[in-house]
């Protein structure tokens, strides 16, 4: 089959010619991966480009389901490379005679380096009729204007390229029509309007020619207040006094293209004020014009006290606009602050790590408000009586920049007046007594993309998701973003994208983010000298951090501390001075930028087998301790998990299992990167370790997508390391966890790779797993004679072995797939499993049996019976936290109350579910979610609300492939 991926007009995907459908949604998803050919996209990175700052809460699980059914799609038509999955996220690259854009692109490179003028053109003409429409006709992401407007602009050169090419070929008159319409289209476009204007010269209609140019001109002045750019003019001045240089040499065929005319992007220069005010004592440095958003701060310090005098400190970390905030303040309380302006920079962060002393600073300040130098004295108390003295009566404002600490800004502070004190400092100023304390952090992205869009026009606009990914890499930090905006403003041939990717490279972030003149990495390293040696080594080897964030248990591992009181007093010193940031009470974690400047030194300055033995630390810290969270959370299972290498750091220890688990939330994200990191860092072992450690923890609390990630390096790691049984879990899991998402073709080749490796190996304990997961995938696409056998293959495993945990499972499953007349039996599988749960306090296996109890009981009319279980199976996963398959139990409940007649408790119950499914990415239960809504509003007489909630199941269910679709789709017919 040959499949095609067009999106140079309406998106459609076609094999062998007829258009395959997919939901809009997820057509965009696919274009924005496309669009990114070879480049891997993380989740975050999909949410942005579909939603922007906009995302719901349940993004990440819609974007899961679109990626879903966009592989599904794919597999049945043989592309499913197309679209691959990497461990930071995914990667489209289709070959170039499956995507038209790649097409379109490819003809016009080929144009470019063809020597022959008819060659090239007819290229370009092959090109542009691959265009059907404007591209991404039918889509509406968030990320669509940009990349619609960025193809628009290559459609549009391509275009213009071809012009010039005809053009010099004399086709002037046949181009006429084209090009008429393509400047109707684009009324602003200088080159087009030249291209046209020498057409009409040439085919002798010197005068619509001018005439065009007058349209362009006046258009341009009402638009934009413009004139057009000098190659325009001169061109029209050409036509006007009839410049033989426009006509074509008697060898047309060899005669240059027409030059590009391009917009002009000056304005005129404002006259001067006729009546200027008059000067005032101000010694602030300049006002930047672009400053942009912190409006939470300027309204806290344009408003009392700091509006009738006082003291107010402003902290942050360097880079992230202090100076410009404090400055930006002081000019717009110029009419409070009558009297004068001062600014002194104390130079705390100077490069020669010299500050300014009191007595130096107190000189400046009396010389700006004017006393003469003879009046000043030499001693610095004497000073500082005479500065607070002239105070006195006075309402200044004054800008103490870059105070090293509160011992160096005192003597500079006045007695009780009316005049205000802005300070700035990269040291919180915490012994400053009656201060107040503004403490800025980065920017919020809204003030970000403003202040990216001041600095660079109209190129930032044209392209938000690129801009977006230049403001994330730059960690809104307002001087990384000034620096990044200004090397784009200054680089016309660049675009938003292309140096998105230059700092996509972490390597280079920091030498891409500077100037001759200033950059983020020698802000950095002036703070960093300031910093005590041991906050200078945590500094450092919080570089090494594989995961985002530390707590002072971890930190304590990664710097070799005895305990974790140490590491939390270094940490604590890192926040007071803005090295260090913390998003919650106790945990501490670098800004991105302070990351790669950490990472950057901690190379440099630490030994590679320094750096490795820290980095161990904490990654043996991170094993060991998710062990014991999982163990005490877990401990039905605890016994089924290999042993580990004995513990070489402190291991932290959980008062309960609520606490474990708070641990494993906290520090999931860290878990999975220590364990990508290790396996990429050849330590196979430990990513095979990690990945079976947490296992129950990730099932547990519907974190699949991790699951995934974990188990699919894991299995990598085992492969490599020959060890067969651990090949054979990591498989299983695999299977498991796909079965979890609805994605029954990757489960079932999973598991039966499982059942191989598990056969081969000897391991019985994955061969069970394995068949167990084969049940249930059959179950659900009610092959029940095929489930029966997998499930009694497992019970006789499970039992040999002696794996009671597991023969709870699997009689658990049995139950479900016996018919209607072996109840006694279904229902004794049912108790015995519940039993052993119990027995082994397996509180999950309880709660998934009481569901399957409930849905035994309502198959067999016993619906207060089945209300009860499934009441306490919703009740218990969600006291566990299992999201997911409390949204199946509430569908068990929302079906029993239906059968009462209970419609509206039903639409509780399934959007409840409905809810839950979305939040957690359980496909299948948000499928019997709509499908509990449609037939409940079916029993209320709601035929459109029915209509519409059967068609979203009919979607997801056939989505899945499973069976339910041929019963959705006859409730659907039956509709009246």
């Amino acid at each position: 089959m040959q499949v095609h991926f067009s999106i140079l007009g309406p998106v459609e995907i076609t094999v062998d010619g007829q258009a395959t459908a997919l939901a809009p949604r997820h057509r965009g998803v696919l274009t924005y991966l496309l669009l990114n050919d070879g480049r891997v996209c993380t989740i975050d990175r999909l949410v942005d480009a579909v939603w922007g700052l906009d995302a719901p809460v349940t993004a990440r699980a819609q974007i899961h389901a679109a990626l879903t059914a966009i592989r599904r799609v794919l597999r049945n038509t043989d592309a499913a490379s197309v679209i691959e999955t990497r461990a930071a996220g995914y990667v489209a690259h289709p070959t170039p005679d499956q995507f038209d854009l790649a097409e379109f692109t490819g003809h016009v490179a080929a144009a470019t380096r063809e020597a022959d003028t008819h060659a090239a053109a007819a290229k370009l003409r092959t090109g542009l009729a691959l265009w059907r429409g404007d591209a991404l006709a039918d889509l509406t992401a968030d990320y669509v204007a940009g990349a619609r407007a960025r193809l628009h602009e290559q459609r549009l050169s391509a275009f213009e390229r071809l012009m010039d090419l005809e053009l010099s070929l004399g086709s002037h008159e046949l181009l006429l029509d084209e090009l008429i319409a393509a400047l109707a289209e684009n009324p602003l476009r200088e080159r087009l309007a030249g291209q046209l204007m020498l057409a009409l010269y040439r085919s002798g209609r010197q005068s619509d020619a001018l005439a065009t140019a007058r349209s362009l001109r006046n258009t341009l002045v009402e638009r934009h207040g413009l004139d057009p750019g000098s190659s325009f003019s001169e061109l029209e001045q050409a036509i006007l006094r009839d410049d033989p240089r426009l006509r074509l040499p008697a060898n047309h065929t060899d005669a240059e293209p027409v030059e590009s005319h391009r917009p002009a992007t000056s304005s005129p220069t404002p006259p001067p004020s006729p009546n200027p005010p008059p000067r005032r004592t101000n010694f602030l440095p300049y006002d930047i014009p672009d400053f942009a958003g912190r409006e939470a701060e300027l309204n806290r310090l344009g408003a009392a006290p700091c509006g009738s005098g006082g003291v107010v400190a402003v902290d942050g970390m360097a880079g992230v606009g202090k100076t410009a905030l404090a400055v930006h303040v002081a000019h717009r309380l110029t009419d409070r602050y009558p009297d004068g302006q001062l600014f002194v920079d104390l130079q705390a962060y100077a490069a020669d790590g010299a500050a300014l002393a009191p007595a130096a600073a107190l000189e400046i300040l009396l010389r700006q408000i004017g006393i003469p130098p003879n009046r000043i004295p030499a001693d610095e108390s004497d000073r500082g009586a005479l500065w607070r003295t002239e105070l006195i009566g006075r309402r200044i404002v004054t800008v103490l920049d870059n105070a090293a600490d509160t011992n160096h800004i005192r003597p500079l502070l006045p007695a009780a007046t009316d005049s205000l004190i802005l300070i700035t400092s990269r040291r919180r100023l915490v012994d400053l007594d009656g201060a107040q304390a503004v403490s800025m952090q980065v920017l919020p992205p809204r003030d970000a993309v403003a202040l990216f869009e001041q600095i660079v026009g109209e190129r930032a606009a044209a392209q938000p998701v690129a801009a977006l990914d230049v403001l994330q890499l730059c960690g809104f930090l307002p001087l990384a973003v000034r620096i990044a905006a200004a090397r784009l403003l200054h680089r016309p041939q660049w675009t938003v994208s292309y140096l998105a990717e230059r700092l996509r490279d972490e390597r280079r972030r920091l030498a891409e983010l500077s100037t001759s003149e200033r950059g983020v990495a020698a802000a950095f390293a002036l703070s960093y000298s300031q910093l005590t040696s041991g906050q200078q080594r945590m500094f450092r080897l919080l570089g090494l951090l594989p995961g985002r964030d530390v707590d002072p248990a971890a930190a304590a591992a990664l710097a070799g501390l005895p305990c974790s009181d140490d590491a939390e007093l270094v940490l604590e010193g890192l926040l007071d001075v803005h090295a260090a940031t913390q998003q919650e009470p106790g945990r501490y974690l670098l800004h991105d930028l302070l990351r790669a400047y950490a990472a950057a030194i901690v190379a440099a300055d630490e030994s590679d087998i320094a750096r490795d033995d820290s980095l161990s630390q904490l990654l043996d810290h991170y094993l060991h301790t998710a062990r014991a969270a999982v163990d005490l959370r877990f401990r039905h299972s605890a016994a089924d998990r290999s042993p580990l290498p004995p513990a070489t750091v402190t291991i932290t220890a959980f008062e309960d299992p609520d606490a474990a688990a708070a641990w494993l939330h906290a520090e999931r994200d860290n878990l999975i990167a220590a364990t990508l990191h290790a396996a990429d860092h050849d330590r196979l072992a430990y990513a095979r370790d990690m990945a079976a450690t947490l296992r129950p923890y990730l099932d547990g609390y519907s974190h699949h997508a991790d699951a995934v990630r974990l188990h699919a390096v894991a299995l990598a790691a085992n492969r490599r390391l020959a060890d067969g049984s651990g090949e054979a879990r990591a498989l299983t899991d695999l299977g498991w966890t796909c079965w979890r998402q609805g994605e029954y073709p990757d489960a079932t080749q999973y598991s039966e790779q499982a059942l191989t490796a598990a056969r081969t190996s000897g391991d019985r304990f994955e061969e069970a797993r394995a068949h167990n997961t084969l049940g249930n995938i059959c179950w659900r696409q009610r092959d029940l004679a095929e489930a029966y056998g997998h499930f009694q293959t497992a019970l006789r495993l499970t039992r040999e072995i002696g794996n009671r945990s597991g023969e709870a499972h699997v009689l658990g499953s049995l139950a479900l797939v016996l018919d209607e007349s072996q109840y006694p039996q279904a229902r004794d599988h049912l108790d015995r499993a519940l039993v052993l749960h119990r027995q082994a306090d397996n509180q999950l296996g309880e709660a998934l049996v009481l569901d399957k109890l409930g849905t035994l009981c309502r198959r067999h009319g016993m619906l207060d019976e089945a209300h009860r279980y499934h009441r306490q199976a919703v009740e218990l996963f969600g006291s566990l936290g299992n999201r997911s398959d409390m949204a199946a139990a509430l569908n068990g409940l929302g079906e029993t109350v239906r059968a009462c007649d209970d419609a509206a408790q039903a639409i509780r119950d399934h959007s409840a579910a409905l809810e839950l499914a979305t939040e957690t990415g359980n496909t299948p239960a948000l499928a019997g979610a709509h499908d509990g809504l449609a037939r409940a509003h079916h029993l209320r007489g709601q035929l459109d609300l029915a209509r519409r909630q059967a068609a979203l199941a009919l979607n997801l269910f056939e989505t899945l492939g499973l069976p339910e679709a041929g019963d959705v789709a006859e409730f659907l017919a039956g509709l009246p």
